[in-house]
């Protein structure tokens, strides 16, 4: 038997009462029957906590929530006293070796490692749970039942399962409706050539899927081809054998792009983003690492827009050489900054740990001489409150890996962008930063970080004149039409309501 908590009606209560907040329109999951959703995230902090916001959105609309859970980068249960939890088990073998160079090809391979080791455990614990609901329901009458598994699209064989046992799946995509078109045109793409990539291709235009070039597709080279390319069908398959997938993107940003799937992946595609501003779940209750809000007091203390953030997510990484590479462009570009340098940014280091228990990681070291030469303008943190960041007033620029969260969050801030993508889905969201809605430029793209090219990069971001007044311009405009999206009568709204309601038909 799996202990999941009390479903009893006193610990979630019924609905008919007058909408929270995020009951726009007033739709909830109110009825003859009490709906359960069950959420299942992939083990990583940016997938953790879109899954997490939606659980919180969905939460708000009426629906009970259970989720289930790896003991890797397992969640802070005290964080979500509504929520059920189930952990499910994983062999440590499957777990990835720490100090790994090559952060891109372990993080593949553990996604499918997780996906092998969670089937079983995760059939038993489900089915446990199924028996034990219909059970209750019998003895007591209760109407709490399970409406549908909401898990991320890299977890396909737990969909798989899901399915096997009677339960309605949904698909979260954590990326970008541009990232899951290329992804199901990924085959056709190989087969026409551009993949694995010749050196002398890299900047020759994608042309069935622009504005991609070929250095922005995820596989470019052979040793990387067929994994990637298993690890992208998985994803399309999840996606087209489930009931619908909830994107985190909004009309905004992607309205041709959200066109294209709907016309073509044959399921309901909702797009319900930014799941950040629309969900009352906040971030920080998600978060696998402790922030530092003392730099918040730091920021208040500066002058508008003069602030540097620099924050390259919880997996992407960096030589050692570029460290020093990017701690001497920030210090030689003058400006105040605010530096995320977690444990592990630098291939070959322990990473952060979620875990209390274990001794923190040391941090990378920064090159002789470079607090000497920002002090006074400048604060490394371990991990930051990146939200309030960037909506802080003093934040002038975002240097970024480019990762889709983070995209939307500096998006819905206002904020431009130095793109500096590494791996999967960043190059082709800094190609949109860049050449669509030109709110950011890349820094590098495929290259070495050198201290010339950084100090050039945020100049021109930050600094005065035509290129940085019309990255602010653009990126103000932007973020007035995100807010437009997010309006109660607007798409994102809409598109919630329409997926509360898919999930009452299921």
């Amino acid at each position: 038997m799996v202990s999941t908590g009390k479903w009893a009606a006193t610990t979630h209560p019924r609905l008919h009462k007058k909408p929270s907040m995020g009951s726009i329109g007033g739709h909830t999951a109110t009825g003859d029957r009490r709906r359960r959703v069950l959420f299942f995230p992939l083990p990583y902090q940016g997938h953790i906590n879109p899954m997490f916001q939606l659980a919180g959105l969905l939460h708000s609309r009426g629906f009970a929530v259970t989720v289930f859970h790896t003991d890797f980068n397992a969640p802070d249960k005290s964080r979500h006293p509504a929520y059920d939890f189930v952990p499910v088990p994983v062999v440590s073998d499957c777990l990835p070796p720490e100090g790994s160079s090559d952060a891109f090809q372990v993080t593949v391979q553990h996604i499918l490692a997780v996906n092998r080791a969670c089937e079983a455990p995760f059939r038993e614990r489900l089915a446990a749970l199924l028996s034990s609901s219909e059970s209750e329901q019998q003895a007591q009458q209760e109407d709490d039942d399970v409406a549908c598994l909401v898990a991320d699209a890299h977890l396909l064989t737990l969909l798989d399962v899901a399915r096997g046992l009677g339960v309605p799946t949904l698909v979260l995509r954590t990326g970008s409706a541009a990232g899951l078109r290329m992804f199901a045109a990924f085959p056709v793409l190989s087969d026409k050539g551009y993949q694995p990539a010749q050196e002398s291709q890299l900047e020759a235009p994608v042309r069935e899927l622009p504005p991609y070039r070929v250095r922005d597709l995820p596989s470019t080279t052979v040793a990387y081809h067929g994994v990637i390319s298993e690890v992208i069908s998985r994803i399309v398959t999840a996606v087209t054998t489930s009931s619908g997938v909830i994107l985190n993107t909004m009309d905004a940003l992607e309205s041709g792009e959200l066109a294209s799937l709907r016309r073509d992946l044959g399921v309901p595609v909702f797009d319900i983003g930014p799941l950040h501003k629309l969900s009352p779940a906040a971030s920080s209750t998600s978060s696998l690492l402790l922030q530092d809000r003392g730099c918040l007091e730091w920021l208040d203390a500066q002058a508008p827009a003069s602030v540097l953030y620099v924050s390259f997510g919880s997996l992407a990484s960096m030589s050692a050489a570029e460290l020093v590479e990017t701690a001497w462009g920030i210090a030689n570009s003058g400006h105040p900054f605010l530096w995320v340098l977690r444990p592990g940014l630098v291939r070959g280091t322990p990473p952060s740990s979620s875990s209390s228990e274990a001794p923190a990681p040391v941090l990378p070291a920064l090159p002789d001489g470079f607090d000497a030469a920002t002090r006074g303008r400048g604060v490394v943190v371990r991990w930051a409150p990146q939200e309030e960041v960037l909506e802080h007033p003093a934040v002038g620029a975002f240097w970024t890996h480019c990762g889709w969260n983070s995209t939307l969050e500096s998006v819905c801030a206002g904020v431009p962008i130095m793109a500096r993508p590494c791996f999967g889905d960043q190059m082709g969201n800094a190609r949109y930063v860049e050449d669509v809605w030109r709110t950011g430029l890349t820094l590098v793209d495929g290259e070495e970080i050198v201290r010339g090219k950084v100090e050039a990069a945020v100049a021109a971001v930050m600094g005065p004149g035509e290129s940085g007044d019309g990255l602010r311009r653009r990126a103000r405009e932007l973020k007035s039409s995100a807010a437009e999206c997010m309006a109660e009568d607007g798409s994102s709204w809409t598109s919630v309501d329409k997926l509360v309601e898919h999930i009452l038909t299921l």
